[in-house]
C-alpha cells in the first residue's frame, strides 16, 4: 500500500515579506500588492503614523516606536522575514524636536545609528542608507518600494483629459531643470512655478505645506506644481507620491497643473487621483527623464 503522505509533496508555504509602514495609504496599497503576489505580509506599523486600516490588510501586525529600530528588527526576525519594504512618511521635522525624540525613547540600536550616521547629516538619503545598513546587519534586505505597485506609477505624457495650457507647458519647461537641481541637492522633491517664476521650493516641511505656501504667495490662479525624484534616488524608501489630498490641496490653492516624473512618482490609488484631477480641472502630466 502506497503511503500517500510520503508520495505527495506538501505545497510550498507562501513567501513571507516584511513591511515597515509609516503614514498614508501607500503602505496599504503595497500590502495588497504583496498579497496579490501570493506573499504572507508581516508588518511593523510605526506608532502614531500608520493608517488604522492597515492591520486588517496584513497577516501579522505589530506597532513599534518610530525610533525603535531594534524593536523593528526583533519583530521581523521573529516572523522569519529576510526581505522587507519600508514605506510611508514620518514627519521629518520631528527629527529636529528634542522633546519629541525624548518622548519616543530611542532604543540602543537606533541611538547607535543616530550617533554614528545621522548627527551631522539628516537628509532623507542619509537616513535611509543608515537604516538599510543596520537592517542588513540583522539579515533583512530592503526592497524597491515600487515592486508591488507598478500600476500606480506615473506614466509619460498627459494622464488626464484636461490638457495643460500653453502657459503651463512653458512653466514645466522652465521649472523642470530647476527642480532637477533641487532634488539632486536633496533639498526637497517639489517646486511651484507660475509665469516662469519660482513661487515656492519644498524643503523639510513637505509637499502639502509647499502647496499651502504657494497658494498664499500666488493669488493669481493657474500655477504649476512640479515633483520628482533625483537620478540617484534610492527607490527602497521615500519615493515621491501624490494622492487625492494633493489634488484637492492644489485646487484649493489655485493651482491648475501638476507635472511629475514618469516612473519616479507614485500616484497613490491612481484611478482616484486621476478622477479627482478631472473633477477639479487640473492637468496631470508625466515628464520623462528626471
Amino acid at each position: 500500500m502506497v503511503n500517500t503522505s510520503d508520495s505527495i509533496p506538501s505545497p510550498n508555504p507562501p513567501p513571507r515579506l516584511g513591511l515597515i509602514a509609516g503614514q498614508g495609504r501607500l503602505p496599504i496599497l503595497i500590502a495588497r500588492g504583496m498579497k496579490a503576489a501570493g506573499a504572507r505580509v508581516s508588518c511593523v506599523g510605526l506608532a502614531g503614523q500608520y493608517d488604522p486600516e492597515l492591520p486588517e490588510v496584513c497577516d501579522d501586525f505589530r506597532s513599534a516606536g518610530w525610533v525603535r529600530l531594534g524593536q523593528w528588527m526583533r519583530l521581523l526576525r521573529r516572523w522569519g522575514i529576510t526581505r522587507a519594504v519600508m514605506v510611508g512618511g514620518v514627519k521629518k521635522e520631528r527629527m529636529h524636536d528634542p522633546l519629541r525624540l525624548f518622548r519616543q525613547i530611542p532604543d540602543l540600536r537606533a541611538a547607535v545609528v543616530w550617533y554614528r550616521h545621522l548627527r551631522h547629516d539628516r537628509r532623507n538619503a542619509a537616513v535611509l542608507r543608515a537604516v538599510a545598513e543596520e537592517l542588513a546587519r540583522g539579515g533583512i534586505t530592503l526592497m524597491d518600494s515600487t515592486t508591488y505597485i507598478p500600476d500606480h506609477l506615473a506614466t509619460p505624457g498627459v494622464m488626464t483629459r484636461r490638457q495643460p495650457t500653453a502657459a503651463q507647458q512653458r512653466d514645466i519647461a522652465f521649472g523642470w531643470p530647476l527642480l532637477r537641481q533641487v532634488v539632486e541637492l536633496d533639498i526637497g522633491q517639489s517646486i511651484a512655478v507660475r509665469d516662469r517664476d519660482v513661487i515656492a521650493v519644498e524643503a523639510i516641511e513637505g509637499t502639502d505645506r509647499l502647496i499651502e505656501r504657494a497658494g498664499e504667495l500666488c493669488r493669481a490662479k493657474g500655477w504649476t506644481l512640479l515633483k520628482t525624484a533625483s537620478t540617484r534616488h534610492d527607490m527602497r524608501a521615500d519615493v515621491p507620491t501624490i494622492g487625492v489630498q494633493t489634488i484637492e490641496a492644489v485646487a484649493r490653492g489655485g493651482g491648475g497643473c501638476i507635472a511629475v516624473g514618469a516612473g519616479r512618482v507614485i500616484l497613490v490609488e491612481k484611478p482616484a487621483v486621476l478622477a479627482a484631477a478631472e473633477e477639479r480641472g487640473i492637468a496631470l502630466v508625466g515628464v520623462e527623464g528626471v
